[in-house]
């Protein structure tokens, strides 16, 4: 069962980059949006009943034989679409204008000239200004379809921005769901609210609501199983099922020792006497640890943690019996990259986030109330449903813990020296008031050792790296710039308090070509 929403935007996805940036940019302007593959765009359509519809961009070319279109029941529809680049191209294709290929292109940077006023341009953008948007395509309309004006040009595409006003078309060359076009959020809010006359009301009270009588209508009086990471994702998965549904749900908090200093016990602590959840927990340290004795591969430790977990968690839920349902934190991302735009599978789960496979070995059905939510918007609904700011705010952490954070040999000692270095970190940077500022920043203890002088004696110990990042979605990162004094200050604590570490480095590496984690 799928939450069915009054107002909402469709947005067919023919295989951009950046299609998520569109469904962020919508919602950020109170409505609600999902994403369709175009092979799929029929049935979505049918099934949302949306009140607009937008079209992504494209690698492909409207010229090629069997690249994407729109299905024709949205143009039979009467309601209003916005095209964006290939969404551009190929609704003058389909509606009678003419593509062609462009001599050059245009990529990156550009600006357009407003020449008409235009619905999308209200309290923003007026006739003879010029203003900055990020182009990026190798096509351009050379004719429009019957019943579209120019309204913006460029130096490489004369119809930048085109309308339509009696059958609410519009469409643009350009992207306006990126940074790089300063303007572009407010032109896409234009569209779903002045075009499609929706009120943008669109909030995580109505969403908590709406999804609190789903579960209760899914579930019935059956029981359900949640498996606990200590991550945000399943946190707010368990709190929102719990609201609905109260005892009929378990958790299981499998602890396999590789967390953060102190993050095991608020857990238990935040569910068992806050929540008054029913929670398991089940320590698994001296399990976990034992079976990475000597594994020294990432994807190794990866495989062997996500078998473990699962193998750990399907035992206990045995004990627990009678198990209907099993709960995950699936987020939207993770549903839309399940499938590429062609419909065929891009990117598998991971296991240990997903409890993958566990559904089929135990024949339960899956209750995934946050499947149409982003990252961002489930730190909004945790705190709609009451959990502590320091908990959902909390900086991304992989699913196999301070395992990836260890290059080489993971043992207790080692995970207790990297646990202290990372608490000091964290603390300084809360601290310095830069928690909230960066994306993501953790210790990493390499396998590397260095010669040091404490006192008057020589010292042979561990190298630490630092790991600070700015992102906004987590693909591309940028190396954080503390200010002056903030990394010494660190050095010198981590150096002083952490015994086993004598030296202290910091990682400047952007993604890309670098990674985020290190392994």
């Amino acid at each position: 069962m799928t939450l069915q929403h009054t107002d909402s935007i469709l947005i067919v996805d023919f295989g951009s980059q950046v299609t998520q940036l569109i469904a962020r940019r919508v919602r950020e302007a109170g409505v609600y949006s999902e994403i369709a593959p175009f092979t799929t765009a029929a049935e979505a359509f049918a099934r949302m009943k949306p009140k607009g519809v937008i079209l992504s961009g494209s690698p492909a070319s409207v010229l090629e034989q069997g690249s994407p279109r729109v299905p024709q029941e949205i143009f039979d529809s009467g309601l209003p679409v916005l095209g964006i680049c290939y969404g551009q191209q190929v609704m003058m294709h389909q509606l009678g204008g003419e593509v062609v290929l462009g001599d050059s292109g245009e990529f990156g940077r550009a600006f357009i000239e407003i020449q008409d006023s235009c619905v999308l341009f209200d309290g923003l953008w007026h006739a003879r200004e010029s203003h900055q948007v990020w182009m990026s395509h190798g096509d351009k309309v050379v004719r429009l379809a019957p019943g579209f004006r120019p309204v913006a040009t460029s130096p490489g595409s004369p119809y930048a921005v085109i309308a339509n006003d009696e059958r609410r078309y519009y469409a643009m060359q350009f992207h306006p769901e990126v940074v790089h076009t300063p303007d572009g959020a407010r032109l896409l809010a234009n569209f779903v609210r002045h075009v499609c006359g929706l009120s943008g009301d669109w909030t995580m009270a109505e969403f908590r609501a709406a999804k609190i009588a789903e579960i209760r209508q899914q579930v019935g009086d059956g029981k359900v199983i949640c498996g606990l990471s200590g991550g945000v994702d399943s946190a707010v998965a368990a709190v929102l099922i719990h609201e609905a549904i109260g005892d009929q749900l378990t958790c299981v908090f499998v602890d396999h020792g590789l967390m953060r200093a102190g993050e095991a016990e608020q857990v238990v602590t935040l569910f068992r006497e806050h929540y008054h959840i029913p929670l398991v927990h089940v320590n698994a340290e001296a399990l976990f640890l034992g079976g990475l004795a000597g594994v020294t591969d990432p994807e190794a430790k990866r495989k062997f943690i996500g078998k473990t977990f699962i193998d750990v968690f399907e035992a206990e839920a045995k004990k627990i019996g009678g198990a209907d349902f099993l709960a995950q934190g699936t987020l939207y991302p993770d549903v839309i990259e399940s499938v590429s735009f062609t419909g065929g599978p891009s990117v598998t789960i991971k296991s240990h986030h997903n409890v993958g496979g566990l559904p089929a070995r135990m024949n339960m059905q899956l209750v995934e109330p946050l499947r149409e939510l982003f990252k961002d918007e489930v730190r909004a609904l945790g705190r709609e449903l009451g959990l502590p700011d320091v908990f959902v705010g909390r900086h991304p952490f992989p699913g196999p813990g301070l395992a990836i954070r260890i290059p080489g040999e993971v043992t207790k000692e080692r995970c207790d020296i990297l646990r202290k270095a990372d608490a000091i970190y964290l603390e300084e940077i809360r601290n310095a008031g830069l928690y909230d500022t960066i994306w993501q920043a953790f210790a990493v203890l390499t396998p590397v050792r260095s010669v040091g002088v404490m006192g008057d004696g020589r010292t042979y110990d561990s190298v630490l790296a630092l790991r600070a990042v700015t992102s906004i979605d987590g693909m591309t990162a940028e190396a954080f710039e503390f200010p002056a004094g903030f990394l010494p200050r660190v050095s010198t604590r981590i150096v002083n308090e952490v015994r086993g570490v004598n030296r202290v480095t910091y990682d400047y590496t952007s993604k890309p070509p670098g990674t985020i984690e290190w392994e």
